[in-house]
């Protein structure tokens, strides 16, 4: 598995988290990978075979080649059909809403094909660009110029979703919405219609899943930690609570995550 991140420019960098490619070779017997939550929006285009993805546990239908991953709230199953090859952006909680005109709220836990949002002819063009690119800066390239074109038609980030999700991500996912917001009931209303508008889904489910990509990222990357410690350090509160959370977040407890093969491309995400 060959997974690469790479930096947005400048101008985007307050909206795009990063670009990152995936390949994988195909084999004979591919698994089945379980993808968990992030708290992002990400447009993907595949390049490699087709990607299944799971509605039930034999039912599948295949990912559109060129999409839109609104913010998912609950654990999914994809798996390969052969060559794997993937270029995608992942944007910030906040980001995507910049670049569409449709509720983010429709995009939530489901591949929304990219024509869907921008039309035929321009989801066409773009793709085929994307397609017969020679590499990931071409591709980086093409995409920015994309996206810039887009921005420069939207309104700018809503300063109070941007001021909540920073602060969400600053603490891990730990501060409460009352305390952001000073308890300002009115300012709780606007926050959580303004939140679903523009990512999809509530400041605390946002949060809940902040919080678990921390315990995720220690559990990942410190050898030996215990999983009392992973729970206080993401501010659970107890090693039960933190399971419980993990289990309703991944599908399965923080030792059946270690380790199984179902979960190595979310493995190499959060790592």
């Amino acid at each position: 598995m060959d997974y690469r991140t790479f930096q947005p420019h400048p101008d985007l960098e307050s909206l795009v988290s990063c670009y990152w490619t995936l390949e994988v070779p195909a084999t004979d017997s591919p698994q089945r990978q379980r993808i968990v939550p992030d708290g992002t929006i990400e447009m993907a285009f595949i390049l490699g075979e087709d990607v299944k993805r799971y509605t039930s546990e034999n039912d599948f239908i295949l990912q559109p080649r060129a999409m839109v991953l609104g913010q998912t709230i609950e654990p999914f199953y994809i798996e390969p059909t052969g060559y794997v090859n993937t270029f995608a952006i992942r944007f910030y909680p906040f980001g995507f809403a910049n670049f569409v005109n449709v509720p983010i709220k429709t995009l939530v836990n489901k591949e929304t094909p990219l024509e869907t949002l921008f039309g035929e002819d321009t989801a066409m063009a773009l793709e085929r660009e994307i397609v017969q690119a020679t590499d990931a800066e071409q591709r980086i390239g093409i995409i920015e110029n994309f996206l810039m074109g887009k921005l420069s038609e939207q309104a700018t980030v809503d300063n109070i979703v941007k001021t909540t999700v920073d602060a969400l991500l600053s603490t891990k996912g730990g501060a409460s919405i009352g305390g952001i917001l000073k308890d300002d009931l009115s300012k709780r209303r606007k926050l959580e219609r303004k939140f679903v508008k523009q990512i999809g889904i509530s400041p605390k489910q946002l949060g809940k899943v902040i919080r678990m990509q921390g315990a995720l990222k220690m559990l990942l990357n410190e050898d030996g930690e215990s999983l009392t410690r992973i729970a206080y350090e993401n501010e659970y509160y107890d090693q039960a609570h933190f399971i419980k959370d993990f289990k309703e977040f991944t599908g399965v407890s923080p030792k059946e995550f270690l380790g199984n093969e179902n979960m190595a491309l979310s493995s190499a995400f959060y790592k």
